[in-house]
């Protein structure tokens, strides 16, 4: 008969977790809808995909050419940095 009651007894604390689990995500998600009232945004001098696409592009060959337009458009740049024309 313990075994019963043990089983029961855990039963209901996963129940009672979960249920409070389930608020908390519910809480989350309400969170989530709300839109900010800033939106932040940093220029830089150095585009971070360009960096790394050229450190990759030294070390093995790519693939595919997913980046081939993208790095085309920086190369293309008068100024000599890494940021992308717009």
């Amino acid at each position: 008969m313990s075994e019963n009651h043990d089983l029961e007894r855990e039963l209901s604390e996963m129940l009672t977790e979960g249920e409070m689990a389930e608020e908390q995500s519910k809480e989350e998600r309400e969170r989530q809808l709300i839109s900010p009232k800033y939106e932040v945004r940093i220029q830089t001098k150095h585009d971070p995909i360009v960096e790394e696409t050229r450190q990759y592009r030294s070390m093995a060959k790519e693939l595919d050419d997913r980046y081939d337009k993208y790095m085309d458009k920086v190369d293309q740049d008068p100024s000599g940095s890494t940021t992308e024309k717009e």
